[in-house]
């Protein structure tokens, strides 16, 4: 599996757990397990994820409230993406987030 199937795989567990502290946490998880990735391709990820969420359980009665979080974890994450690199980190990486994170948003973070 590439590590971006790994990435959505991981999006849609938190997504589909019906867990608030796992949805909470999933951006940060996601930073922490995959610090070198692009910050980019957290945002696919949980696009993908919210998609395929959509694809597949709307209409049916099942999780349909995950897909619009994930779409609005996505454009979350992508404007502090756009913050971090406005401050000079181009490409940023999930690591870069969490340090962004730290300085502007400590309270994000916690567990």
């Amino acid at each position: 599996m590439a590590e971006i199937d790994d990435m959505i795989a991981f999006a849609l567990k938190a997504l589909l757990s019906g867990s608030g502290d796992s949805r909470r946490a999933l951006v940060r998880r996601m930073c922490e397990r995959w610090p070198e990735s692009p910050a980019l391709s957290v945002v696919f990820a949980l696009t993908s994820a919210a998609a395929m969420i959509e694809d597949n359980l709307v209409g049916t009665g099942g999780m349909s409230g995950a897909g619009p979080l994930a779409y609005r974890m996505a454009a979350l994450v992508s404007a502090d993406i756009y913050a971090v690199e406005s401050l000079g980190k181009r490409p940023a990486k999930a690591h870069d987030l969490l340090h962004f994170w730290r300085r502007v948003d400590p309270a994000y973070l916690a567990p």
